[in-house]
């Protein structure tokens, strides 16, 4: 309490030595002033309590000889503080003492303000102070080394009138960053977050994620989704909620853009591609309110690339139909790139009529044209765009029959009448 300056609503007790009649309760009124027994107005607003006491006792030796005044705190009052900066909920607050009289720290303003948004620098917090006389004091605060270190001495303890600016970073560190996760002074992870996915993505807009699920609110004619996963708002859920990537997406360039409270805009690049490859969790960045995810479109993609992609979680599911001569024709559900090779696998693979050298792939291409070629089956052959391309969503395969299975349905077309009286069928081996 040697620091404590006191204010309007302090409640305090005096004690005159040896002057039990003039010892008493007060409370600093309004005006910061104690209206004290027979002595009258005193102003103690913004002093110290040894400070109060020498002010009091200069009072009472109108009244007294040398007077000797201990003075005590019996009720502190809130403290009123302001915080601003990259908080969830920037504003004033009153924060009451803690147990035996413990003050509030900046942390503690930070809780109450609902923890520093991501976008801020926890390097750079600043105090600002008012000071009785002279310039505010300003008090840098250095957040991350208190993360870091457990160094309390960075968790300032806070004065009446205090104002704490919360600066957002300049640039962003993916592994700070998921590490500051973890603080008890960053936003709640509990509460969802709207953000926007926009690009190579199946479903672009707007979507909310986290908050022990996400839901995605993305509406299409008069039908609306609707899917629950429980996790924290990251990038990968968030693209999930989108549909997933699209074929040509270029996940070594995700861009994040976030607002900050001064209208700035911060660019996150993010690696996904480092992600899939090395499991590099830093890649896949906590969202925050108000993001803007976007997947940009790639030049060219290297088709072992491509593959790994479509195993990603948050590759889409792609609908290919195989008709003709395989054991399950149908509609087959693969992985966004699945090799064509694995989707003839997929649907129980070739009958015995087959025509087993090429298949003919169907596209409905994005501009609305149709392409249809003949592809060359070699089921031991790696992905290669000639031999065993990529599918995509929607992309139609027909096997055909063989020469000699349709040769057995003419033959038999045309018999048919005789089968009954000659045993032509044998003399042909059919």
């Amino acid at each position: 309490l040697e620091t404590y300056t006191l204010g309007a609503g302090d409640k305090l007790r005096v004690e005159i030595f040896n002057v039990p009649e003039y010892s008493k309760d007060y409370q600093v009124l309004v005006n910061g002033t104690l209206n004290l027994h027979r002595a009258g107005s005193v102003r103690v607003a913004g002093m110290t309590l040894r400070q109060a006491e020498r002010a009091i006792a200069t009072r009472y030796r109108r009244l007294l000889k040398q007077p000797i005044v201990d003075l005590s705190l019996t009720s502190a009052r809130p403290l009123n503080v302001a915080i601003a900066g990259e908080i969830k909920r920037p504003g004033t607050y009153s924060l009451e003492l803690g147990e035996a009289g413990k003050f509030p720290t900046v942390t503690k303003l930070i809780r109450e303000a609902g923890g520093m948004n991501r976008s801020a620098n926890p390097r750079q917090v600043i105090v600002r102070r008012g000071q009785r006389s002279g310039a505010d004091q300003e008090i840098r605060v250095d957040l991350w080394e208190l993360f870091q270190t457990g160094n309390t001495r960075q968790d300032l303890t806070l004065r009446d009138g205090d104002t704490i600016f919360i600066p957002a970073s300049t640039s962003i560190s993916l592994a700070e960053a998921a590490q500051l996760v973890d603080a008890n002074f960053s936003t709640d992870l509990n509460q969802p977050v709207n953000v926007a996915v926009v690009g190579e993505v199946s479903r672009p807009g707007t979507y909310v994620v986290g908050g022990g699920g996400s839901s995605n609110n993305n509406t299409t004619g008069n039908n609306r989704e609707t899917t629950r996963v429980s996790s924290l708002p990251t990038l990968t859920q968030a693209i999930q909620q989108a549909g997933g990537i699209k074929q040509m997406a270029n996940l070594k360039e995700v861009k994040v853009r976030r607002t900050t409270r001064a209208g700035e805009t911060q660019t996150i690049t993010v690696d996904l591609w480092e992600l899939l490859r090395k499991g590099d969790l830093t890649q896949d960045v906590v969202l925050q309110q108000g993001d803007r995810v976007e997947v940009p479109v790639a030049t060219a993609i290297n088709p072992a690339d491509a593959e790994m992609f479509g195993r990603a979680s948050f590759a889409p599911v792609a609908r290919v139909n195989i008709v003709g001569e395989v054991k399950n024709p149908g509609t087959v559900e693969v992985r966004m790139n699945t090799p064509l090779n694995q989707a003839l696998l997929a649907a129980g693979g070739f009958t015995r009529e087959a025509k087993r050298r090429s298949v003919e792939l169907i596209r409905l291409n994005p501009n609305g044209t149709v392409t249809r070629r003949e592809v060359s089956i070699d089921l031991t052959r790696g992905v290669d765009e000639k031999g065993n391309p990529l599918l995509q969503d929607g992309d139609v395969v027909v096997v055909d029959r063989s020469g000699a299975a349709k040769l057995s349905d003419t033959l038999g077309t045309v018999l048919s009448p005789f089968g009954s009286l000659l045993p032509f069928r044998f003399l042909f081996g059919l």
